[in-house]
């Protein structure tokens, strides 16, 4: 499983971002949430897709001391999650970024360097823009100045109190999925014989999409997508579940249809038990929802085969690492 390690220095937000996005915690019961003493660990495997494991570090870790085994960490790491406290001095953040970036890359290139200018709630427009240049400008300076000119680092303007923290980790995911040039094309291809105008493949549990059309991502449209998926698993929560309170209240029987004032409609359809398709579709072209839902079906049932491809990928690789596991020889040198 690729891992995904959360870092940056103590009470910057990184277990509140942890909380919020994978426990469905409020944000404001994030302000009782206790420091992070040790290294905690988490898998998230909601779908076959969204499949990775979280570290969440502690802020005081010390990379120099001799039992933190930093290149065991960093060896399978997919993604490291630097989160910088935006409203308070960030220039021992910066050191510590830096520390951090250098010693991994020189471990593991392949890691993605991901950095959340995080709790941006409490600073006007102009102030985050003027923040996020001025970390960017300055952590690529550090880099430059080491003649590591070549990490590239990725930035993020985040707040648990909006769903921009759902979005960064959207965009975080998708860069470990391997089958993401393939969905997209998907959901292109959907979109284009549809007349739909955008189409987000969301994973349900988390409200991070994985996949979506080539077309850009407007901040409003996606927010719209999350609340409606919120909608449509409180109601099913309510009134989706057998009178003795047996059955799930997501499955493939699952979909909603919410008309907006605007003459857009807003259609989501069940993929998987953790996926949903959530669409922006103009009225006039909702008419035809028989081609949609015969599209559809074709989607469905092409995510279906991307998946199987997948598990039988995962399986002849574990048995592959079973096989080698057995070849080895015993210490008196003949093979098992």
């Amino acid at each position: 499983k690729p891992r995904i390690l959360l870092m940056g220095l103590r009470r910057s937000g990184k277990s509140s971002i942890q909380k919020v996005v994978f426990h469905k915690m409020s944000p404001n019961e994030t302000l009782f949430l206790e420091s992070t003493n040790k290294i905690c660990r988490e898998d998230v495997s909601n779908s076959s897709f969204v499949n990775f494991q979280i570290w969440d570090f502690p802020g005081q870790i010390d990379f120099f001391d001799p039992t933190f085994d930093y290149e065991m960490i960093f060896r399978g790491t997919g993604a490291l999650i630097f989160v910088i406290d935006s409203q308070d001095d960030y220039m021992e953040a910066l050191a510590r970024l830096h520390l951090t970036v250098t010693r991994a890359y020189k471990v593991n290139p392949d890691i993605n360097f991901e950095i959340f200018i995080h709790k941006v709630d409490g600073l006007s427009d102009d102030h985050k823009i003027e923040t996020q240049r001025d970390i960017h400008q300055r952590a690529n300076d550090d880099l430059a100045d080491a003649g590591l000119e070549k990490i590239h680092l990725s930035f993020y303007l985040t707040s648990i109190y909006d769903h921009s923290i759902f979005e960064a980790f959207s965009k975080v995911v998708q860069k470990l999925i391997p089958q993401l040039p393939t969905l997209e094309n998907l959901l292109n291809i959907f979109i284009s014989n549809s007349g739909i105008e955008k189409a987000f493949l969301f994973d349900v549990v988390s409200k991070i999409y994985i996949a979506t059309d080539s077309t850009p991502v407007d901040m409003q449209t996606y927010e719209l997508c999350c609340d409606m998926i919120d909608v449509v698993i409180d109601i099913s929560c309510i009134y989706g579940l057998k009178d003795d309170g047996t059955g799930t209240p997501y499955d493939k029987e699952s979909m909603a249809i919410i008309k907006l004032n605007n003459t857009t409609v807003l259609y989501l359809k069940e993929v998987t038990k953790f996926l949903a398709l959530v669409c922006f579709v103009r009225e006039e072209s909702f008419e035809r929802k028989g081609l949609i839902d015969y599209n559809f079906h074709c989607f469905r049932k092409a995510i279906q085969e991307v998946f199987e491809v997948r598990m039988k990928v995962v399986r002849s690789r574990k048995h592959q690492s079973h096989v080698q596991k057995n070849k080895r020889p015993t210490p008196n040198g003949t093979p098992r």
